[in-house]
């Protein structure tokens, strides 16, 4: 007997269907799917002529498009938890430019809004005024390390502790909760990652140049650019020398956009 999968709409997809369902009626009515299905049947039977099933279609499609783009509000699913005791002002849940999140005030007062992003597991209609303020605690400083400060925050790929410039990855570990210890074992643990992928490494005047282990197989570094090594090379043979040869055979890759001579 096969396993029948449950699925739930995210945040985004709900803000996304609303908008749809208000702005374009007709072509969410199950009676349009039906006529449709109906049409490319007698299509399929010589009935009717397709181009003007589409014309029929796409001309008030094309209108109700262009009156939406210049006169619907953008969706952002916004829902008032409360007011923040602390400034008075109104706290909201909603989309944002890098996903669901929460809000305390609003843009058009002189006083600029705070924001805090919504929690992996947390949904904007679900979310509590108080699960939302608790948010606004991030970043938060956990401790030093080598000297320097251990910050906690959620940025736009999720909640990640930054230790000078480098930022790791906490994966599921509660950002409200992660520890000192926890966070400087994530570090270590990246750090050694970071080595097995370095099997060499080499200095070209100001440039360094390094051989790495890849998601796709070996490669060549250099500044930001990478260089593939050729079948049958062994990376960890390669030599400064070596690395350069491969680099100078390297042709440059296109321009995006630019046209290939015939």
């Amino acid at each position: 007997m096969s396993k029948r999968l449950s699925y739930s709409p995210t945040d985004i997809g709900k803000v996304v269907t609303d908008f749809l369902v208000e702005n374009f009626t007709d072509i969410l009515d199950y009676s349009f799917t039906a006529q449709v299905e109906k049409e490319f049947d007698e299509i399929a039977e010589g009935q009717k002529e397709w181009t003007s099933m589409i014309d029929a279609f796409y001309k008030p499609f094309h209108v109700t498009t262009v009156d939406t783009e210049k006169n619907a509000k953008r969706a952002t699913g916004e829902r008032l938890l409360g007011v923040d005791p602390v400034s008075g002002r109104n706290v909201y849940s909603r989309l944002g430019r890098f996903g669901p999140m929460v809000q305390i005030g609003e843009a058009e007062n002189e006083e600029k809004p705070k924001f805090a992003s919504i929690q992996p597991g947390q949904r904007m209609e679900e979310v509590t005024l108080e699960e939302a303020l608790e948010l606004f605690k991030l970043p938060r400083e956990v401790g030093e390390f080598e000297g320097e400060v251990l910050t906690i925050g959620v940025g736009k790929y999720g909640p990640y502790v930054r230790h000078k410039k480098s930022y790791v990855s906490i994966g599921d570990e509660d950002p409200m909760t992660i520890t000192k210890e926890t966070a400087v074992e994530l570090i270590e643990s990246k750090r050694e990652e970071l080595k097995k992928m370095l099997i060499s490494e080499f200095a070209d005047g100001d440039d360094v140049i390094q051989v790495k282990n890849g998601r796709y197989g070996p490669y060549i570094s250099k500044g930001k650019k990478n260089f593939r090594i050729p079948k049958g090379t062994e990376p960890e043979s390669l030599a400064l020398e070596d690395c350069l040869e491969i680099i100078a055979k390297t042709p440059d890759k296109p321009k995006r956009g630019a046209r290939k001579k015939k």
